[in-house]
């Protein structure tokens, strides 16, 4: 990976990543590299990259790094997440870390991971309402006081059942240790071409979480009779209100996330040490 020119997204709600984010500014100076440094707060602020940008360095967690996925969906530009807490699922580095990332990249031996992402449109009376694109899941749930919804699922042509719950989950492989994970599905590996559709909360014990291939079209419809009003949330940062009637359409998007990996820790560790899997028993 050659680095001419370099932008730095900070999420400015945290204290030390504007400061980092110089740090870095000044570090790439030394080697000759032109780095714009962008302060953010809000998951809708609108920053115009250049496609000559060469990285995209995102300074602060996941919901971050989600944020800069739907900034270069378009550009293959590859996106370097350094996490100012503990390490993340989907931020790997570290604070202190960032420096060795990119001698590994000076002297090309950057690893870097094809993540999957998803593509969400809604389509009312047959035109298309709305479209999304998100890393980690698309949810549709009820907009208000947790109530339980109906929707029918279909999996490509073929219809699936419906679905009485909270709500459910449409998640990629990246987002299986997200939302997903928490209402109870399975973790996937992050390189896999894969959808995982969980149900949240299912009124019925035999509706479980099931694994797909990238290559299949989920669609949601939104049947009449529902007591509450329905909401589509993508990576916990885009919402759009529903109404009966609607059809909520998933599909993989022509184009994968670039994450340049950690050179300190893989993604078996990351999930070891967040699930605290140790390896013996306790009784």
């Amino acid at each position: 990976m050659e680095l001419k020119n370099v932008v730095v997204i900070a999420n400015g709600s945290k204290p030390e990543a504007e400061s980092i984010a110089e740090e870095i500014r000044n570090y790439l100076a030394l080697h000759g590299i032109l780095t714009d440094v962008y302060v953010t707060k809000d998951s809708d602020d609108d920053i115009q990259l250049s496609i000559k940008s060469d990285l995209v360095v995102s300074v602060g967690g996941d919901g971050t790094v989600l944020y800069c996925a739907r900034l270069v969906q378009n550009l293959g530009i590859p996106i370097l997440a350094v996490n100012l807490g503990t390490f993340g699922y989907i931020t790997e580095i570290g604070r202190g870390e960032w420096q060795s990332v990119f001698e590994d990249i000076f002297g090309d031996r950057e690893r870097l991971s094809r993540r999957l992402m998803l593509r969400v449109s809604v389509m009312r009376k047959g035109v298309k309402v709305y479209q999304a694109t998100g890393l980690n899941e698309a949810v549709v749930s009820s907009a208000g006081i947790s109530k339980v919804v109906k929707l029918d699922l279909s999996i490509n042509s073929t219809v699936a059942g419906r679905f009485k719950s909270d709500g459910l989950i449409i998640a990629t492989p990246t987002g299986s240790t997200g939302y997903s994970l928490a209402a109870g599905g399975p973790i996937v590996d992050c390189e896999m071409s894969a959808f995982i559709i969980t149900p949240i909360c299912p009124f019925t014990l035999s509706n479980r979480p099931l694994v797909l291939g990238g290559s299949e079209v989920i669609t949601m419809n939104v049947p009449e009779g529902q007591r509450t009003d329905l909401m589509l949330t993508v990576d916990g940062q885009q919402t759009f209100d529903l109404m009966e009637g609607d059809d909520v359409i998933v599909e993989k998007s022509r184009s994968r996330i670039l994450l340049v990996s950690s050179n300190v820790r893989n993604y078996t560790e990351v999930i070891r040490a967040k699930l605290n899997w140790t390896g013996e028993l306790h009784a």
